[in-house]
């Protein structure tokens, strides 16, 4: 399986992406919005983790241009935990939506839900 991981920090980006290599994920990072939208629209992805807090594009406006294109799930990985951001992933049709801080195997148990669930579409 294929995902695309859209976080800015370089620590936590590595990090998330080594865990989700050690379960088997196929994983390519993007450092920004605008670097998100060039993988998107050149590869295609099983699952979009995205950081709401991003350079270039934030989270909001890549998951709108996600939307345009098709129905790939998408997580939200953000320290936003206010109900008016909830309410606004909900709104754009996120898929998840993930506190951080957070443990690697939650994460990697939220995109194996999400991937079965998809496969049932």
């Amino acid at each position: 399986m294929r995902v695309l991981l859209v976080e800015d920090e370089p620590q936590t980006a590595r990090h998330l992406a080594q865990g989700l290599n050690e379960a088997s994920f196929a994983v390519d990072v993007a450092v920004n919005g605008m670097d998100g939208r060039r993988f998107i629209e050149t590869g295609e992805y099983d699952l979009i983790i995205l950081d709401v807090m991003l350079p270039g594009l934030n989270g909001w406006q890549l998951l709108q241009q996600i939307r345009k294109l098709g129905e790939t799930p998408v997580l939200f990985l953000t320290t936003r935990d206010g109900i008016e951001d909830r309410l606004r992933g909900l709104e754009l049709h996120e898929d998840d939506y993930l506190l951080k801080p957070f443990a690697v195997k939650e994460l990697v148990a939220r995109v194996r839900k999400l991937l079965r669930r998809d496969k049932g579409r």
